[in-house]
């Protein structure tokens, strides 16, 4: 089953307060996305350690309702 865009978005924010979330369906199908991630939570963090907070985020759903998700990650400027 697809996952709504907008539930990704709405995970990643409820994750990482403040973060900027950009969802981009790579397919049109509904299961592949891009996810653009800006947040100050991410500021001295590698970006293994950024993914990891990300997936954090969206609960164990990778792998089960969102199948396919490609991350750019960016720390915010304090």
């Amino acid at each position: 089953m697809a996952m709504d865009p907008a539930e990704i978005v709405r995970l990643i924010k409820d994750g990482l307060p403040g973060a900027e979330v950009r969802i981009e369906d790579l397919r049109g199908d509904g299961d592949h996305y891009a996810a653009y991630v800006t947040s100050p939570a991410f500021t001295g963090k590698s970006r293994v350690q950024q993914h990891q907070m990300v997936y954090q985020a969206l609960g164990g759903r990778m792998g089960n309702e969102l199948h396919a998700l490609m991350l750019h990650t960016t720390a915010a400027e304090a």
